[in-house]
């Protein structure tokens, strides 16, 4: 099973119960603090994607940060149940896919817009309005830079993956020419 359908299962899953107890904003919150915080720590990823570390002992480390940290009941069980199940380090893609679904369940489309350049408010204005009459949604975009694109975008949403970037015209053109 590919770590994108596993990722969708278990944000599913915790949207279920989130909206359920109208706390979402606060989950999402903290799950973007715990993704951030195992992502930057070198010695907590390898501790949790070791097979030689018994489970006993990675849920142990895992209930010590919560006794630190502090998060509420909801994310302190599903963090010990992505322990369990040696699914935590799937955390950013599960966290990506709940706040997704979170969007989704409220009318709203998350997109992702890469450029090779910061886009001025003018383009992003433009983009705003083209994704919304696109999808007949509102449209939530997050914004990135990836120098290597050279120039154009590559927009996401949901699954689609709309390239323009002139990096993918390229590697199209010199593929043509290859195979000519």
């Amino acid at each position: 099973m590919s770590t994108e359908t596993i990722a969708r299962r278990y944000a599913i899953a915790l949207a279920d119960v989130v909206t359920k107890g109208n706390n979402a904003e606060t989950i999402k919150n903290e799950l973007a603090g715990w993704s951030e915080m195992i992502g930057a720590s070198s010695d907590l990823q390898s501790v949790f994607a070791s097979p030689a570390i018994q489970h006993g002992s990675k849920e142990k480390v895992l209930e010590t940060l919560i006794a630190k940290v502090s998060p509420s009941k909801t994310t302190s069980n599903f963090l010990r149940v992505l322990v369990k199940n040696d699914r935590i380090g799937e955390l950013p893609q599960i966290r990506e896919r709940f706040e997704e679904e979170l969007a989704a369940r409220s009318g709203v489309v998350v997109a992702s817009v890469v450029s090779a350049r910061d886009l001025p408010d003018s383009e992003k204005g433009a983009f705003q309005a083209n994704l919304e009459k696109l999808t007949g949604r509102k449209v939530e975009i997050e914004y990135g830079v990836d120098p290597e694109i050279i120039g154009g975008v590559v927009t996401r949403i949901g699954s689609t993956v709309y390239d323009s970037s002139v990096r993918t015209k390229l590697d199209n053109l010199r593929e043509e020419l290859a195979a000519a």
